[in-house]
């Protein structure tokens, strides 16, 4: 069979999401990956989630993908990041066992019947017409598609640094996808360089672990999938912390030169929030400890990833360093750490369904349009996955929007604002961040994804019954009392909590902790709710206040990010300022113009 509705170029994360869509929607869809073993491959930290990549992973999930449902299979430690803090920001992580997550994913996409892998390596997207025909791929095979999802991760133009060597990769051991970035920058000449990096891996045997400071796991353990139970996931382990030193920060800067990306050998941007040891060394000069996260790849293997000193210096370097740290005195490394850089196009040049302006039923995904991150990637795989079946079929394109989803949000940002250096999601980029919680991901998703045709029975069906319980529950608190108020008014208090409902006799049937954590959270975030869509109105109103061209963008509260991107925009209104600014940093410039006008 040579002929389908969607093509998708690439097995990683955004590969795997975009052709399990559209095969929900029932495309005829085609992965094509150069090594079926690497389909769901985690290339870089065995990890899934953190705040802000966590709430990507619960609306992927919340659309029918399947993301969470791997990592709640393969992970081995769950922790529930900023348990204290308000529920907007609480975000799930799981540590994941890399074989597990991999064979994970590739069961669920050989079980879906509309989706076929092959393992070729595509080498030219057939376009006539200005309309993509087909794929082509080694050594002499062509697939005939109307749409084309193209998800290469690191393999357009890919090349490794390790020190002053370097060669041509798409990651450790797999060659670059070179012919395909070729053509691609002839048809969207529009094209940069970005770079990324990993740490050198540890014998988890050689370690020592008394050193160290451990890390466990939360118990009871957080789920990440709607549909995922914690009897699902595998055994469960330690993650451990170790810190750098002086005498390590002393190795590394007396070493700089030899570094790839000190030496001059590499012109990509790296990622701001995940440097590389070299360039935090560079930047913190003063600060005498960096935290080094150990990760285990694995339940069946001794491998560990030292998050926290990805590098491209020499192997030799590489040794001195790691065994500089305490605990690390001993440990051997299994693989060098090295820094690969890539191509990524300006995703400007495409829609907001993720389909490139200058090739109609092209769609782009994942760390071609500049963003870094498993679950970015997934995130944008998805919706390119789905918007090409509807090309496909002649339906039009659906995105979320900026209140609607964390994806929403990222796919906006991507092509109104383009990219500097990789993109990564927090929580702070999104305006309605109040209301775009982990908790009610699937409250805010699955009905839409239900009439794309993403969902299935099963998740509708448990989605409905989640949905009547919490309405029943919640139209119930304002029937009865706690104290001198009724049950609603005293879940509004900060400390107030649904257990202690139970003080004044009354029933408590909801027992599933999302199920109770999304009843808090409304109840107690519906007034900052409210406040914060005014705010937001008065922002749009505000939008065509002119900023002076002297204006001092050193304003405080402001980070150092959004400084740079002010004082290269030079934006003349708050409607320009928009485009380069996250919300908070976009409110913060709003105060601040509005006090200049007040002033005498």
């Amino acid at each position: 069979m040579s002929r389908f509705d969607v093509i998708v170029i690439g097995g990683g994360h955004a590969g795997t999401e975009a052709a399990l869509a559209a095969a929900r929607v029932g495309a005829r869809a085609l992965l094509l990956t150069q090594n079926i073993e690497t389909v769901g491959q985690m290339s870089c930290n065995p990890a899934i989630g953190g705040v802000g990549k966590g709430h990507l992973v619960r609306e992927i999930d919340a659309l029918g993908g399947c993301m969470a449902q791997a990592a709640d299979q393969a992970g081995i430690q769950f922790r529930k990041l900023n348990a204290s803090r308000g529920p907007a920001v609480r975000a799930t992580r799981a540590q994941a066992d890399r074989a597990l997550y991999r064979a994970a994913v590739r069961k669920i996409a050989e079980s879906e019947p509309n989706l076929r892998v092959f393992q070729a390596a595509a080498t030219e997207i057939v376009v006539q017409n200005g309309r993509v025909r087909g794929v082509r791929a080694a050594p002499d095979l062509l697939f005939h598609a109307p749409a084309a999802a193209l998800t290469a991760g690191t393999f357009l133009g890919g090349v490794i640094h390790i020190g002053k060597n370097a060669r041509d990769g798409g990651r450790a051991g797999d060659s670059p996808a070179g012919p395909l970035s070729g053509q691609l920058r002839e048809i969207n000449p529009v094209a940069a360089r970005l770079k990324t990096g990993t740490p050198p891996r540890l014998d988890g045997r050689t370690i020592d672990f008394a050193k160290t400071e451990p890390q466990p796991g939360d118990h009871p353990r957080p789920v990440f999938s709607f549909l995922g139970s914690a009897d699902q996931h595998p055994p469960q382990v330690r993650c451990h912390i170790a810190e750098t030193n002086p005498q390590a920060h002393d190795i590394v800067r007396a070493a700089m030169r030899e570094s790839a990306m000190f030496a001059g050998s590499i012109s990509g941007v790296g990622p701001r929030y995940c440097p590389s040891i070299e360039e935090k060394i560079r930047r913190f000069p003063d600060r005498p400890r960096h935290r080094i996260f150990l990760e285990p790849e694995g339940l069946e293997c001794r491998e560990y990833y030292p998050n926290g000193i990805s590098t491209s210096l020499p192997y030799a370097v590489q040794e001195k360093l790691v065994r500089a740290i305490p605990g690390l005195e001993q440990a051997h490394i299994t693989r060098p750490g090295y820094a690969i850089e890539y191509d990524f196009f300006d995703p400007r040049a495409l829609s907001p369904a993720l389909e490139t302006r200058a090739v109609g039923g092209l769609f782009f995904a994942g760390q071609i349009n500049g963003t870094t991150g498993y679950e970015e990637a997934a995130a944008q795989g998805l919706i390119a996955g789905l918007n090409a079946a509807r090309f496909a079929q002649n339906r039009p394109p659906w995105t979320p929007s900026r209140d609607e989803a964390y994806a929403g949000v990222l796919i906006d940002d991507l092509v109104s604002r383009g990219v500097s250096e990789p993109y990564r999601m927090f929580t702070s980029r999104a305006e309605s961040r109040l209301f775009l919680r982990e908790d009610n991901a699937d409250l805010r998703l699955t009905g839409r994804g239900r009439e794309l045709g993403l969902v299935s029975d099963a998740r509708w069906r448990a989605f409905c019954a989640r949905r009547e319980r919490l309405e029943r529950e919640e139209s119930r608190l304002d029937q009865i009392r706690a104290g001198d108020e009724s049950a609603r008014e005293f879940l509004r208090h900060p400390a107030s909590r649904y257990a202690d409902l139970a003080a004044d006799g009354a029933a408590l049937p909801l027992q599933d902790a999302a199920d109770i954590a999304e009843l808090e959270a409304r109840v107690k975030y519906a007034g900052y709710i409210r406040r914060q869509r005014r705010a937001d109105a008065r922002l749009r109103e505000e939008e065509a206040r002119l900023i002076p061209a002297d204006f001092d963008f050193a304003l405080s509260g402001l980070s150092a990010e959004m400084r740079e991107a002010l004082e290269r925009a030079r934006p003349a209104n708050l409607r320009q300022a928009r485009r380069v600014l996250d919300p908070a940093a976009l409110s913060i410039l709003a105060a601040h113009l509005r006090k200049r006008t007040a002033a005498p």
